[in-house]
């Protein structure tokens, strides 16, 4: 049984736009990545609203994803494969990051996964699909103009990660877009287009 761990935001947990709740596991690109892979792959969820890759609110705790990474990954060791999917949160105005600065976080989460599983699980890094131009109107969920500008920078830099780290990668930007009732979440065909995209990359280096 070959396990992969997927470690996001609310786009891998499954939030609906529009604030209608969660989608179920077998609508979450997570479960349809599970049953596309099929027998003998197991997919473990690690999915959180909110969650960054460093940055700290203080009204959500435990929401960053470097102060959980390593009990995650070693609670569900052994791992054949950490999928990565997060920053669209990293660009919240209150963080006020960079492109860069989003990336030197995900570099920390990366280096974590590889030190918790001796260098042993593949990492894919997603750059996750760039917010909507409709956030620049202002969101609830704390985006701006800036917000949106910064999310479409994060896919080269987060590919030229992949290479310094020998990571797979994925630019979901490529394939799927943000709702247009929030401009941030994945709609239910988002989640199924990321689940195909992501169990061909997988199944490519077995």
């Amino acid at each position: 049984m070959k396990s992969i761990l997927c470690f996001g935001d609310s786009n891998t947990y499954g939030y609906i736009a529009g604030g209608l709740g969660r989608y179920s596991f077998d609508v979450r690109w997570p479960g349809r990545l599970e049953r596309l892979l099929g027998p003998g792959w197991r997919v473990v969820e690690e999915g959180l609203c909110g969650r960054t890759t460093v940055f700290r609110e203080p009204v959500r705790p435990g929401g960053a994803g470097i102060d959980y990474i390593s009990p995650c990954v070693a609670s569900h060791r052994p791992l054949d494969f950490v999928v990565l999917m997060l920053g669209t949160n990293d660009c919240k105005a209150e963080f006020h990051a960079s492109a860069k600065e989003i990336t030197a976080g995900l570099r920390r989460i990366v280096d974590v996964v590889k030190a918790e599983t001796s260098g042993a699980a593949k990492i894919l890094i997603i750059s996750p699909a760039s917010l909507g131009e409709g956030v620049c109107g202002g969101s609830d969920f704390g985006f701006d103009a800036r917000s949106y500008h910064v999310s479409l920078e994060l896919a080269d830099r987060f590919a030229e990660l992949a290479g310094e780290r020998a990571c797979l990668f994925l630019d979901a930007a490529r394939i799927v877009t943000a709702s247009g009732v929030d401009f941030v979440h994945l709609d239910e065909r988002a989640h199924d287009l990321l689940a195909r995209a992501v169990a061909e990359i997988i199944l490519r280096e077995y």
